[in-house]
């Protein structure tokens, strides 16, 4: 088996200014410190600058990027994954 793209997005957010881009992938083996079979990257980009990311970096695991911090993150499906994404954009919105 090879790795299959299941979702490749861009939407955005606020026309001209920012936009979310989502990449979600089956993978045959683990990415490297996850224990699930994707790899992805969800992120938020405003005025340029990526304000949010969720991502499985290989050698980091599963884990999200607010701002400057970098935070666990504990992956269970694809689908809630994206919840909570988008979860975490309408906070950004509505901060």
């Amino acid at each position: 088996m090879k790795a299959e793209l299941l979702l490749k997005e861009r939407i955005a957010i606020i026309p001209g200014r920012s936009f979310a881009e989502l990449v979600v992938w089956r993978v045959p083996t683990p990415v490297r410190e996850s224990s699930h079979a994707f790899k992805y990257r969800l992120a938020l980009v405003v005025d340029g600058a990526c304000v949010l990311r969720y991502d499985n970096e290989a050698g980091k695991g599963d884990h999200r990027h607010v701002g400057e911090a970098e935070i666990a993150y504990r992956f269970t499906t694809p689908e809630a994954l994206l919840a909570d994404f988008w979860a975490d954009v309408e906070s950004w919105r509505e901060s």
